[in-house]
């Protein structure tokens, strides 16, 4: 059984710089009426770079709807006509200062699936090379070295929680495990 939602009206009550809202009026699949109110996004990479020691960088940041620090890999916004794999690349210099010899699809994630339109694409990366940060305006954060086992095992506890970084730690995890990376 297929179930479609059909959407009779939109309207957009908010238009920023991150994304878009507008509410919907839809007809269910039985027939009745709803509304749907959706996050317009316009997508995002996030990238897990493992060194040759085996360590993932991963950056330190204050998120502001938390109100604290978060542990993460490091992600961004795409630009507007931007492949994943630049984007991907790009916020890996622009956060960790470094470039990658090899940089893999790790596939894509729908983080918010119930409002949100956001999806994010996955890459992992080795044979960095170091070259210098270039954070936007109004970023700042610190890069951190981890043992990939080590973030694993946050992951397990809790203690990473951002849902993109981890599903970088997991699949990448397993593919380390697997010796396919």
């Amino acid at each position: 059984m297929a179930f479609f939602e059909k959407t009779l009206g939109s309207e957009e009550i908010f238009d920023g710089r991150v994304f878009r809202v507008h509410v919907d009026d839809i007809e269910l699949p039985d027939g009745s009426k709803s509304i749907r109110e959706v996050v317009e996004h316009s997508g995002g990479v996030c990238i897990a770079p493992l060194t040759e020691k085996g360590e993932l960088l991963m950056v330190r940041q204050f998120r502001y709807p938390f109100g604290r620090e978060l542990l993460e890999v490091p992600a961004g916004k795409l630009e507007k006509g931007e492949e994943p794999m630049a984007a991907g690349a790009r916020e890996l210099e622009e956060e960790c200062g470094v470039v990658a010899d090899e940089i893999i699809s790790l596939g894509r994630i729908f983080p918010t699936v119930a409002y949100c339109s956001e999806i994010i694409h996955i890459f992992a990366a080795k044979g960095l090379k170091k070259t210098h940060q270039h954070l936007d305006q109004g970023e700042f954060l610190g890069v951190e070295k981890l043992e990939l086992s080590q973030a694993l095992e946050m992951v397990m506890r809790g203690e990473i929680c951002d849902a993109k970084t981890v599903a970088a730690i997991l699949k990448l995890s397993k593919l380390v495990e697997e010796g396919k990376f």
